[in-house]
């Protein structure tokens, strides 16, 4: 079967696909010349988070706050030179930008992905309790205990049972 030999001029003309061409060629040459003249930065668009993002809560839960707690918080510097260059990754899997020397990231005790602060943090906003790479819990079991101790503590309900115990 196949299509039509005249199929593109069946659906757009001939002027309309020189024309796209023609805009194509002159954006081409724009950028070769921003290249050129040492802006193509001007091209490239920085993400700037906004602190109140739609949907994301204003106050973090108390499980975020507690999480945060227990994942330290470190320079990328400081890591690479205590792991090697070779078994840190090169960027952050969840804003994919590149890790600089001098930032602050989070390492996960349990599965030792790192990520930006900022990115895991507002990860954490959104009552995530997982790793976003390998869904592995931020508490480790070692710590799950003293975890729900403390968050049980944070949530100021009283003791239910404490008025049966002493029967």
């Amino acid at each position: 079967m196949g299509f039509p030999v005249g199929y593109t001029e069946v659906f757009f003309p001939n002027l309309f696909l020189h024309t796209l061409s023609v805009l194509a060629f002159i954006r081409n040459l724009i950028f070769s010349l921003f290249h050129f003249l040492g802006l193509s930065d001007f091209f490239e668009t920085e993400v700037v988070w906004s602190e109140s993002h739609a949907g994301v809560p204003e106050s973090p839960s108390v499980s975020a706050v507690l999480i945060r707690e227990f994942l330290p918080v470190i320079k990328f510097g400081e890591l690479v030179t205590a792991a090697g260059a070779e078994y840190t990754p090169e960027s952050c899997a969840v804003c994919l930008y590149e890790f600089e020397g001098d930032e602050e990231i989070r390492c996960l005790t349990n599965c030792k992905h790192i990520f930006h602060r900022a990115c895991l943090d507002r990860w954490l906003d959104h009552d995530q309790k997982t790793c976003p790479l390998c869904r592995t819990p931020f508490v480790p079991d070692d710590m799950q205990d003293e975890y729900n101790q403390r968050l049980w503590a944070a949530s100021g309900v009283t003791d239910f049972y404490g008025e049966y115990t002493s029967v």
